[in-house]
């Protein structure tokens, strides 16, 4: 099920294309796919139930692909905070239901790994926020799938996990995927620059 989630990246690129009027170049693409197959070796997931929680998924990767894509329409006029204050106002207007309904009072330890995930969590949406701005999503979202990266890298310092070879092989291929797309945007920015400069006779 958690492979599911990692169809967002690919169903942002194409609503990018099709709301945004992106271009969608090939290198773009094979850097997508490959990173999305070396998603699956890292997860190799089995033959999987199709049952109420496999759509639940599915569905949270189309609102979230949705969320990316407005989030983008809103970069173009204003500020990565100001979308972040709207973000966590709906979000916590809501949720405020939900977490009234199933409330339990927090411990110390709790309310200490809470606040460390608001700060974390709040520095990686100005970060994301930012790179919309920045670039186009299909450019950006090659880089998603290099979060299972650091996940095992984080779970082998923390909890002593060590990745196995399928996990490595799949890093690799996410690393190449990511390699190849900022090579290549770092190419075609330049070639932009070349054309741009005045030739002397």
């Amino acid at each position: 099920i958690k492979a599911i989630g990692f169809l967002s990246p690919i169903l942002v690129v194409i609503l990018s294309v099709i709301f945004l009027k992106e271009r969608i170049y090939l290198i773009r693409t094979f850097s997508l796919i490959l990173g999305f197959i070396g998603t699956l070796i890292i997860l190799r997931p089995g033959i999987i139930e199709i049952n109420i929680g496999v759509y639940m998924v599915l569905l949270s990767g189309l609102l979230w692909s949705s969320v990316i894509i407005i989030t983008k329409f809103m970069s173009k006029t204003d500020s990565a905070m100001t979308i972040l204050t709207y973000q966590y106002t709906f979000v916590s207007f809501f949720t405020m239901p939900l977490a009234i309904y199933f409330w339990s009072n927090p411990n110390y330890l709790s309310i200490f790994y809470s606040f460390l995930a608001a700060i974390v969590g709040t520095i990686l949406h100005l970060c994301i926020n930012n790179s919309y701005k920045l670039a186009d999503l299909s450019i950006i979202q090659p880089v998603w799938f290099t979060q299972l990266i650091f996940a095992s890298m984080l779970g082998f310092l923390i909890f002593g996990t060590l990745p196995d070879l399928f996990t490595w092989i799949g890093a690799i291929l996410v690393f190449v995927s990511v390699l190849i797309i900022t090579y290549r945007e770092n190419y075609l920015k330049k070639d932009i620059a070349k054309t741009s400069i005045p030739q002397k006779n």
